[in-house]
């Protein structure tokens, strides 16, 4: 990857510019923020992926104005609920290379009316949202079981006294 990357940079690169900003390590939460507000793509193409974050938190940040624009793969959970964002499947190389293209020379306009589309939806989609969806999804798979095979369960507060044997 460092050789890849290395050879890409030395290519393209200008004084003001250079096209991958490889960072092998850690970065703060704050660092990572301020990335995803200063990118103008971003390629989340997991092979195989439940709920993936990283694109929800990349339309959060972006408050920039021209806005980035959000790829994403088939096999990431969130692509399915993120309908503006460019599909890529990372198992085919042309059609990733197409994509990123695409993305790169989208024009602002549509830039802009994809990633407002994805910031109402994700504002209005919070966590929320998902935790009421899935109580009403839990609630409606009880009703289909026998009642009589449901058991009521009465959870106490959480208190210190339930901690002393492990904190002595």
């Amino acid at each position: 990857m460092d050789q890849l990357v290395g050879r890409i940079n030395g290519s393209f690169t200008t004084y003001s510019w250079s096209p991958i900003r490889y960072i092998y390590g850690c970065v703060s939460h704050d660092e990572l923020a301020g990335f995803y507000r200063d990118s103008a793509v971003a390629l989340v193409t997991p092979l195989r992926d439940g709920m993936n974050l990283v694109a929800k938190e990349f339309v959060a940040c972006q408050i920039n104005q021209p806005p980035g624009v959000l790829i994403v793969s088939p096999f990431a959970g969130a692509g399915e609920t993120m309908h503006e964002a460019l599909i890529c499947n990372p198992y085919e190389i042309n059609e990733a290379a197409e994509v990123l293209h695409r993305a790169l020379t989208m024009p602002e306009d549509e830039r802009t009316l994809r990633m407002n589309s994805l910031r109402r939806r994700e504002k209005a989609n919070d966590v929320n949202f998902w935790m009421k969806s899935f109580m009403k999804q839990m609630g409606s798979q009880i009703e289909e079981e026998d009642a009589d095979e449901v058991k009521s369960v009465t959870m106490h507060p959480v208190t210190m006294d339930d901690f002393e044997e492990y904190l002595a």
